[in-house]
């Protein structure tokens, strides 16, 4: 699926007012179809644009639906664009940016997770990068899909830097309540974060109490997702998406790993 390049700056503002949800669709179409849909994280900081592109092409051989690139505080400026197009140069699904903070936004993708740190204690990751990327999204022309991001225990890195009060596992119930917030508030997506490398993936109760409770609110869960087994345990629990960043970087074999996922996901 080739999306079609952003429009002339002239233009940007303009041609977003008609369509704003062309990747949005794109993964809704994807749920309908088989189920779940799978997304691979790429840092930009992680490696060179040109390993990133040929990790990207791996994990689309392997079935991935599209590629989030973003995650760390180093994912932002050239490092960021370089990524984006080398990505691009070489797949053919979406490319979603998941910004840390105002600075994640590239105009070379296709949309970006415009998304709300609801569980933070500060400010800037709740509202304060949103405004400021706000204007950049719309110049560049980006399609914006709405989120409400919410970090769970242990939250790693990106629990510590978005200084989140961290739900607990055992605690379904705040999982839920800060989910349907973010649905009343409008949010299309609700994404369960464990965090970057955590030892086990988001309990099944509380996806399945989640997902119950937002239903047509597409629901997506990421974080200590190690093999195909986990990811089908999440699945089958309510996830509508599975993110995978870890796993794919430390494999050997990108294609065979997303294979693995991609199978045990999808009905």
């Amino acid at each position: 699926m080739r999306l079609q390049e952003p429009p002339c700056e002239k233009q940007r503002g303009e041609e977003r007012l008609i369509d704003l949800s062309q990747v949005e669709q794109h993964l809704n179409s994807v749920i309908e179809r088989d189920g779940c849909a799978h997304m691979t994280l790429i840092d930009p900081a992680s490696q060179s644009p040109e390993k990133a592109g040929e990790i990207a092409a791996a994990a689309v051989a392997g079935g991935t639906d599209a590629i989030m690139v973003g995650g760390s505080t180093g994912a932002a400026g050239n490092v960021l664009d370089q990524t984006v197009l080398a990505i691009k140069e070489k797949t053919d699904v979406p490319v979603i940016l998941f910004p840390g903070n105002a600075g994640g936004v590239s105009a070379h993708a296709d949309a970006v997770f415009f998304m709300s740190l609801l569980n933070s204690r500060d400010v800037n990751y709740i509202t304060t990068n949103q405004a400021m990327g706000a204007p950049l999204v719309y110049q560049y022309g980006i399609e914006p899909i709405s989120m409400a991001y919410l970090i769970v225990e242990p939250g790693g890195t990106v629990g510590w830097v978005g200084d989140a009060r961290l739900i607990p596992r055992k605690k379904p119930e705040l999982a839920v309540a800060y989910a349907l917030a973010g649905k009343y508030l409008g949010m299309h997506f609700v994404y369960l974060e464990a965090g970057s490398g955590a030892d086990s993936p988001i309990p099944p109760e509380m996806i399945g109490a989640v997902k119950k409770t937002i239903g047509d609110t597409k629901l997506i869960v990421g974080g200590g997702i190690r093999d195909g087994e986990a990811a089908s345990i999440c699945a089958a629990a309510g996830a509508d998406i599975i993110v995978t960043g870890t796993a794919v970087e430390d494999a050997s074999d990108v294609k065979g790993k997303i294979e693995e996922f991609v199978s045990g996901i999808k009905k």
